[in-house]
């Protein structure tokens, strides 16, 4: 079986889409918390949110510990996906507009795809290539339209592009882990050692808590709790039953997801270039899920 011929289960679909809306999600907690919190203590604060979320859920499933070989895995992608790539990406949206910031993410899923082919050997499906550069364009589209006015260094935009290959990395390093370990100890532990990571940023979250608003430290714990504790575990869950290059061209949807929200929820009307924009990431999904026709060989007694 090929990689392009594997096909997740609809929990997995389902898993994957819970994902892709509870991350998008993130980006309105993570607007309302940068006023009040550095990208170092919002990361933190996040991850030790996660963490203990995640630690009552191990320990309600009585799962334990996971498997020696799964370690290496989870280590790295701890350290590089749940630990750096949260303080980069904060730090750099602080920096950058937010359409810069999802231009620059988003080279994320593509770097993904290439990593996986190489070091998972997952192949490079003419499907899931073209999937991500519709996706792409889609992405460049929605934040071109949302660029308006911003401002743009090149410590932001280096940090924006640390963010997408940390991200890149840590999935493709916690990929080989799922085969030893569940989705929820996966996430668990690589959510601890990412805190573990983040630690030289405690006293400076100890201040941003004293100084913050209360509502502003709940934002702080729907990000652990929500697009971290629950979205990672169904991305991992996910991410075991498909490719690493298919799972993360679903991650296009997210752009297409954040503008619907802000809509309904901030009340931004989107324009018709973020729309369109929105409309060419979700085809992209589309089309790099999509699997091939198959043209079954002639009978030969029905051709006699």
């Amino acid at each position: 079986m090929t990689p392009d011929s594997v096909r997740p289960s609809r929990a997995a679909i389902a898993a994957a889409m819970v994902t892709v809306v509870l991350w998008a999600s993130a980006f309105v907690g993570i607007r309302a918390a940068a006023p009040y919190f550095s990208p170092g203590s919002l990361a933190l604060g996040r991850l030790l949110a996660g963490s203990a979320a995640l630690l009552i859920f191990l320990a309600i499933s009585r799962q334990g510990l996971p498997p020696r070989p799964a370690w290496p895995g989870i280590i790295i992608s701890g350290v590089i996906w749940f630990g750096l790539y949260m303080v980069a990406l904060n730090w750099g949206e602080e920096l950058v507009d937010a359409g810069t910031a999802a231009m620059l993410v988003n080279v994320g899923p593509a770097v993904m795809a290439l990593l996986a082919g190489w070091l998972l050997h997952e192949g490079f499906p003419p499907r899931l290539l073209a999937g991500i550069a519709v996706s792409f364009v889609g992405t460049v589209v929605v934040g071109f339209s949302m660029s308006g006015g911003g401002r743009t260094s090149i410590l932001g935009v280096v940090l924006c592009l640390l963010a997408a290959v940390t991200y890149a990395g840590g999935v493709v390093a916690q990929k080989p882990a799922l085969k030893h370990a569940t989705a929820l100890q996966a996430t668990t532990f690589g959510c601890v050692i990412g805190a573990i990571a983040c630690l030289p940023f405690a006293g400076q979250l100890v201040s941003d808590v004293a100084g913050a608003p209360w509502r502003i430290t709940l934002s702080v714990v729907y990000l652990g709790v929500f697009p971290t504790a629950i979205a990672f575990t169904t991305w991992a869950y996910a991410l075991a039953r498909t490719t690493a290059g298919k799972m993360g061209s679903t991650t296009y949807a997210v752009p297409a997801v954040v503008v619907v929200m802000s809509w309904l929820v901030l009340g931004e009307v989107p324009g018709w270039l973020t729309l369109l924009g929105g409309a060419l990431c979700l085809a992209g999904v589309a089309v790099s899920r999509s699997r091939p026709q198959t043209v079954s060989a002639p009978d030969p007694a029905a051709a006699r």
